[in-house]
């Protein structure tokens, strides 16, 4: 039997958790999902996420662009440049951080990161995601994007179409997706169906409880990228 081709599919974040980095290193190929609708209200971890300030969970935001009418896709959401967001975001992290033990090493990477001149926030965040892989030693996974992939159809259907269309063999989804996919579309399409089963790891935060989920900024700064690459995707380490 041929070795399965495990395919993960995900909305392209800002600065993302280790979940997402371990889904990068558990499948074969990573897909960014930037041709879904992105939500009118409420937050979104698109361009959002959350960093340790003062020993508790806080915020680190993109402005977007919100007056369109209508629904707009991923990829057409732009960033709002109205307000020097950029600097100020890069202060909170280098006051929060500045002695955390790898400041040196990681600080200038999202330097580099945050300062990236695009329109689009999708593209913002693909360029962020593919600078991370590099000192995270991903850089030879395979990462494509949604849009440019020849898939049809809505939720279960779409995420089918775009296994195949990467020539995957089989989909790796997330914890949360058991609430809203139909996992039996994928026996009925000739594809296997393996879920991430991402069991967060705890590492040295300088804080007196371990905070969870928070961007990837963290582990670096704490860990350093080596540190954080032991962390994810252990039982396909050797790959």
């Amino acid at each position: 039997m041929p070795e399965a081709r495990l395919v993960a599919i995900h909305q392209p974040n800002f600065l993302p958790w280790l979940g997402f980095f371990d889904k990068i290193v558990r499948s074969d190929v990573f897909v960014l999902l930037d041709d879904v609708q992105f939500p009118k209200k409420g937050g979104t971890w698109t361009n959002r996420v959350q960093v340790a300030v003062a020993e508790n969970p806080s915020w680190l935001t993109v402005p977007i662009v919100r007056s369109y009418h209508g629904t707009q896709l991923v990829r057409e959401i732009r960033i709002n440049d109205a307000t020097p967001w950029r600097e100020k975001l890069l202060e909170t992290i280098r006051h929060n951080y500045v002695c955390a033990p790898f400041f040196r090493d990681v600080f200038p990477v999202l330097e580099d990161i945050v300062h990236h001149q695009t329109e689009t926030l999708a593209d913002y965040n693909i360029h962020g995601v593919l600078e991370l892989v590099r000192p995270l030693g991903l850089a030879h996974r395979e990462i494509r994007r949604s849009s440019e992939l020849a898939a049809a159809g809505h939720g279960t259907d779409r995420l089918i179409s775009i296994t195949k269309a990467v020539g995957g063999s089989t989909y790796l989804c997330g914890g949360g997706a058991s609430g809203y996919q139909e996992d039996e579309k994928f026996a009925e399409a000739g594809l296997g169906l393996v879920y991430q089963s991402f069991d967060h790891p705890t590492y040295p935060q300088g804080s007196p409880s371990f905070i969870p989920g928070l961007s990837v900024v963290d582990s670096a700064m704490n860990c350093g990228f080596e540190g954080v690459r032991s962390l994810i995707g252990r039982e396909r380490s050797a790959n």
